[in-house]
């Protein structure tokens, strides 16, 4: 006789999101026989137990897709190499760092030649104005009429 396979116990933040989804689902339900029992009765509580079952069917995915998420945080964790750390493992961790090769037909223990470093030449620079260049008006300004006298 074969033995069963004991399943592993789920991680407490799936379980907590399997309860909370579990509530909303059967606070919808709750909501959608209300619904259908107020509309047989023309009664006034159709209105709000219709809105409730809209919001717990906006509640109950939510809860679905948190309960999607932290499986995958879960498995996430329990596949990282140091599964203390949440979200370890992705990569691997950095050696020592990589040097470049020193181009073939120098050996190792000659000194690289260093440039000669040549002095730049000195620009000259414009004289200093008296007035700026933007404070001059960009256009010769026309003569003044000179008032007639009679």
């Amino acid at each position: 006789m074969p033995t069963a396979r004991r399943r592993r116990r789920l991680p407490d933040e799936v379980r907590t999101a399997v309860v909370r989804a579990v509530l909303c689902l059967a606070l919808t339900l709750v909501g959608i026989v209300l619904a259908v029992l107020s509309s047989y009765a023309d009664s006034w509580l159709m209105t709000p137990a219709l809105m409730a079952m809209g919001l717990g069917v906006f509640g109950t995915m939510w809860c679905l897709l948190e309960i999607l998420i932290s499986r995958q945080v879960a498995a996430q964790r329990v596949r990282a190499p140091n599964s203390a750390s949440p979200m370890g493992g992705s990569r691997t961790p950095a050696g020592p760092p990589q040097y470049r090769q020193p181009p073939q037909g120098r050996s190792q223990g000659q000194p690289q030649p260093q440039p000669q470093s040549q002095p730049r030449p000195r620009v000259p620079q414009p004289p200093p104005q008296s007035r700026p260049s933007y404070a001059q008006p960009p256009y010769p300004q026309p003569p003044q009429a000179q008032p007639q006298q009679p």
